[in-house]
């Protein structure tokens, strides 16, 4: 299936082991490039997190944020640092003998002290857990987008190959008329200068003339590459670096063709494929 590198989604958990979401924006890139923002508690993820996006995409620049609050129920609870409040009292005991008052320090300024009052660690493995789960779910959220958003985009590459293919059919009818059209004005100027001319000469400008302005082969390119098109659009292959060389291939023809143009309609119909392949490359740079 046709998948576009533009894409947006968003999961969250709230649960006994707090509150937290994943977002995921990607947008087109020539490969995978993941910019990642993490809490710094579960900053280790980012080996994982990393694998789990280059198993499952492609290409596309990302930008992936998890935002994490713990619960009530995980809050770590505290202790105290019993050494440091021994030492803090000998030092107060010592500090009232020298000046011979009663010791000052009381349970609030010990409590008040840095490093009096300490966190025990955390056990982070069951938010860990929860955190790459919730990956999972916003990753297939983020593949769907970009399917539906790939759907889209190759109807309108669709729609774009079949305009493309009708003016190069309105150009193949052209062509019998615009050819005709030259030789009457050969003719006419060839009679007034009947007198001056070359036999040899006139026949190898004639032969020149006839080179330049045949566009057969522009012609059978052209439909070639729509036929490639639209068969790789059908690919349930990743699409996007091989449609974007058919479109240069496309547009290299459709210069060719209008550097050949000796018709006013023919270069007219030239200008509108360019349009048209401009408008289906635009399309391609998004695809996966």
């Amino acid at each position: 299936m046709i998948s576009s590198m533009t894409a947006f989604a968003r999961e969250e958990y709230r649960g006994e082991l707090g509150n937290m979401s994943w977002e995921i924006r990607s947008v087109n890139h020539r490969y995978l490039e993941a910019f990642l923002r993490l809490p710094e508690e579960l900053r280790a993820l980012e080996p994982n997190i990393r694998e789990r996006l280059n198993n499952r995409l492609g290409r596309g620049k990302l930008d992936v944020s998890l935002k994490y609050k713990a619960g009530t129920s995980g809050d770590a609870s505290l202790c105290i640092n019993q050494r440091l409040v021994e030492q803090l009292i000998d030092v107060d005991q010592q500090l009232a003998d020298m000046i011979e008052l009663d010791p000052s320090m009381r349970s609030g300024d010990l409590l008040r002290w840095p490093g009096v009052l300490e966190e025990e660690e955390r056990d982070y493995t069951p938010v860990k857990a929860q955190a790459m789960q919730l990956l999972e779910t916003a990753l297939d959220s983020l593949i769907d987008n970009r399917l539906r958003e790939g759907e889209r985009l190759g109807e309108i590459i669709g729609l774009r190959c079949d305009a493309l293919a009708s003016e190069v059919g309105r150009v193949r009818g052209l062509m019998p008329d615009v050819l005709e059209s030259v030789r009457s004005r050969i003719k006419d100027r060839l009679n007034e200068v009947m007198e001056e001319l070359d036999e040899s000469r006139v026949e190898q400008e004639m032969v020149l003339l006839a080179q330049r302005l045949d566009v057969d082969e522009e012609l059978d390119r052209l439909e070639t590459h729509i036929e490639e098109v639209r068969r790789v659009l059908e690919s349930d292959e990743p699409i996007g670096r091989r449609l974007d060389f058919l479109m240069q291939e496309l547009n290299r023809e459709a210069n060719t063709l209008t550097s050949k143009s000796n018709s006013v309609d023919v270069t007219r119909s030239a200008v509108e494929m360019k349009v048209l392949i401009e408008q289906m490359r635009e399309q391609v740079q998004n695809l996966e």
